[in-house]
C-alpha cells in the first residue's frame, strides 16, 4: 500500500521536469497472443510489415491498444514474429487500473518497452492524472518515467498532475 502511495504521489506531485512511478503493466506478459481489428489492412511482405488503418483495436491479455494506425513490423523466417508495433492517432493503451493516452506510442516487444509520445495523460481513476511530453514504461521492471518532453521553440515541457489524498482516519 505504501509503494502504490509512494507510486500514484510521483505520478500526482509531479512538477520538475520528470516523474517515476510503477506501472500496472509490470509483468505483463509479452508472449500471449495477440489479437486485433481495423478497418483495414495491407500487408507490405518484403517490408516484413502490416499497416492497419480505421478503428485500430489491439488486444494482448489484459492489456489494450486503439489508435487511427498501427504499424506491425514483423520478421518471417520460418515463423511469424511481432517484433515492434507503432501506433498514431488518438492512441489509448488501457490496462485493468490505468489508462494512457498520446498522439503516438511503440511497443518494443523484444525489449518489453511501451513508449508514449506527444500529450500523454497516464490516468488512474480515482488516484489521479499526469500529463507529459513523454512516457516509456518497461514492462520488465514496471518503471514507468515520464518527461516533459520537448515543446516548439526548443524549451522543455513539464510534468504535472494531480491527486486526492486518501482520507485520513483519526
Amino acid at each position: 500500500m505504501v509503494r502504490s502511495l509512494v507510486a500514484m504521489a510521483l505520478f500526482g506531485l509531479a512538477a520538475g521536469a520528470q516523474a517515476q512511478g510503477v506501472s500496472a503493466l509490470k509483468g505483463h506478459d509479452s508472449s500471449q497472443p495477440v489479437d486485433f481489428s481495423a478497418d483495414r489492412i495491407e500487408l507490405q511482405d518484403r517490408a516484413d510489415r502490416a499497416v492497419l488503418t480505421g478503428n485500430v483495436d489491439v488486444r494482448q491479455g489484459d492489456m489494450t491498444l486503439a489508435s487511427d494506425r498501427l504499424t506491425i513490423a514483423y520478421t518471417s523466417a520460418g515463423r511469424t514474429q511481432v517484433n515492434r508495433m507503432d501506433a498514431s492517432g488518438n492512441v489509448v493503451l488501457k490496462s485493468r487500473t490505468e489508462t494512457a493516452r498520446a498522439q503516438f506510442g511503440i511497443y518494443d516487444l523484444q525489449k518489453r518497452l511501451v513508449t508514449m509520445i506527444g500529450n500523454v495523460t497516464l490516468s488512474r481513476p480515482g488516484q489521479g492524472d499526469t500529463h507529459g511530453g513523454r512516457m516509456v514504461m518497461n514492462l520488465n521492471t514496471g518503471l514507468a518515467t515520464m518527461d516533459g518532453g520537448t515543446v516548439a521553440g526548443g524549451k522543455a515541457g513539464r510534468v504535472t498532475g494531480r491527486f486526492t489524498p486518501p482520507p485520513r482516519s483519526n
